[in-house]
């Protein structure tokens, strides 16, 4: 099975794409193959859409905090939020949260998933810093509409019919999982930070750490129990993207790689707990 991470952007360019990590697992070895870029929605959308078997993690919010939908009186059936939500402008998403912020204590102005305190994640409300809410915003209907399973969340139609009918399609082995490369770094390195946009934050320390993650994650001195495979020209490409966007693709690769062998392990919901199905929760969390 063809594994995939996305490391993405609400508003990705051809200076800022979306970074997606083809790779294989194979005996606890995960092989990265190739790095993808997309310089826009459109094309990463047609990519998504193209038949192709694949489990993949994505670094983006699946849902928003039951809390933060009930309040507002929003639909609390994951499709119906999702089209409800993705139907507003980002400006209208602003005014939304931010007044939900303005109503509430100190300490307290954001609400969150069950999943962000073991994933140590921002609440997926947030519009700055980083804009999580515009990435679920823009990502989850690209998703949608590619006809891909999210398990716990959300099954296609044609993949309930196919089920029933016993029969299989490349179109309904399209996973795609929550994750955070955030959660697999800490557990590697910490908190040290090992990437910025910012090219005056670009530091030795910051490529040390990238260096260093790198080595752990191919001696595999995880709790995933996944050893991770390049080549020297690979290692030099996640080592130099100082941006960290193709190493964070590649820790979302190596989460849906640990997914996979649940699911091959006999879990049909691909290692995510029973959880809140408005919710979501965060592979490997």
């Amino acid at each position: 099975m063809t594994l995939i991470g996305c490391d993405f952007s609400s508003s990705p360019s051809q200076r800022k794409p979306i970074v997606v990590a083809v790779g294989l697992a194979k005996d606890g070895r995960v092989q990265l193959q190739s790095l993808l870029r997309f310089g826009s929605l459109v094309a990463f959308g047609d990519w998504l859409k193209q038949p192709q078997p694949w489990v993949g993690g994505f670094d983006l919010p699946f849902g928003l905090p039951r809390e933060l939908v009930q309040t507002l009186g929003w639909p609390t059936d994951w499709l119906a939020c999702m089209q409800h939500f993705t139907a507003l402008s980002r400006a209208e998403i602003r005014e939304t949260f931010k007044a939900f912020c303005d109503a509430r204590p100190v300490g307290g102005k954001f609400a969150h998933r069950a999943t962000d305190s073991p994933a140590g994640s921002s609440p997926s409300m947030k519009w700055v810093n980083p804009p999580v809410a515009y990435m679920l915003h823009a990502g989850v209907p690209l998703l949608i509409d590619a006809g891909v399973t999210l398990p716990r969340l959300h099954a296609p139609a044609v993949c309930v019919n196919e089920a029933a009918s016993s029969a299989s399609s490349p179109s309904s082995m399209r996973i795609a999982l929550e994750a955070y490369p955030g959660l697999l770094a800490r557990e590697l390195i910490g908190n040290t930070s090992y990437k910025s946009d910012d090219k005056a934050k670009q530091t030795p320390e910051r490529l040390i750490a990238r260096k260093q993650l790198l080595q752990v994650l191919e001696v595999g001195q995880t709790r995933l129990g996944l050893r991770l495979k390049l080549s020297h020209a690979q290692h030099d490409t996640l080592v130099d993207d100082a941006s960290g966007d193709s190493l964070d693709a590649v820790l979302c690769m190596v989460q849906a790689a640990w997914a996979q062998s649940q699911h091959e392990a006999g879990d049909p919901h691909y290692g995510l707990p029973a959880c809140d199905p408005l919710e979501g929760w965060i592979v490997s969390a």
